[in-house]
């Protein structure tokens, strides 16, 4: 899969890609990940990108220009057609089967926002995509992009050591519930035990066990999964 990020801010990428699996899934060419820089597109001689607001306000804006020809001038840079995702609090929420649904595509832009936004020309001439990451608002679209990168390759082929593990994940399409707690060595900690049924050997007792708590989990703290509201 390919990863086109437009940003006012690359170098914010740089530790990002070069560690755990996403260096290793980059390194085994399961996943490219290409960075611009929007200035690149300015006309102005100081590479400026944003305006004042029409009708006032506080901050400013991201122009139509320079970001309309950024992505355009990246979407011709492979065969591909990527779908063109812009990174902002209106847009709809990402969730797992959103995610599901961006890891089947072969080609992702993600364009980054700033400031106060984008002029509304630009969704206007693009139609893109519009994800929020949250109900909270970031300083820039980077660090959401990265959020997207990092659960999209999760379910990319031979990114993961287990294929079964993205299938056994909170909120996954074949799972709606929240994931069971997991232990490991030491068998005991501070007076908390392992759980017996865990050092028994009983796949079938384990797996009701695991069900058990992945239900009494989501009740607890997630019933709108269970559709309780």
């Amino acid at each position: 899969m390919r990863f086109d990020v437009l940003t006012l801010f690359p170098d914010i990428f740089n530790g990002y890609l070069s560690q755990s699996l996403l260096n290793k899934a980059i390194n085994n060419q399961l996943v490219e990940v290409h960075l611009h820089n929007v200035r690149d597109w300015s006309a102005d001689k100081h590479h400026r990108v944003d305006d004042r607001p029409y009708g006032g306000g506080p901050g400013m804006i991201l122009m139509v220009e320079p970001m309309v020809d950024a992505i355009e001038s990246v979407q011709s840079r492979d065969d591909e057609t990527a779908e063109v995702i812009v990174l902002t609090p209106t847009g709809e929420p990402l969730k797992q089967p959103l995610v599901e649904e961006l890891a089947t595509m072969k080609r992702l832009m993600l364009v980054c926002g700033r400031y106060e936004g984008f002029d509304q020309r630009v969704f206007d001439v693009v139609r893109p995509r519009e994800i929020s990451v949250g109900d909270y608002i970031l300083n820039g679209g980077e660090v959401a992009a990265m959020t997207i990168i990092d659960a999209v390759i999760r379910l990319i082929p031979g990114v993961l050591g287990d294929e079964d593990s993205p299938r056994q994940d909170s909120f996954s399409t074949s799972n709606r519930l929240l994931e069971f707690p997991q232990y490991t060595r030491p068998r005991s900690f501070r007076g908390l035990d392992v759980p017996e049924v865990l050092l028994n050997g009983n796949h079938a007792e384990i797996d009701n066990w695991r069900r058990t708590q992945s239900l009494q989990r989501t009740q607890d703290r997630r019933r709108d999964l269970l559709g309780e509201g």
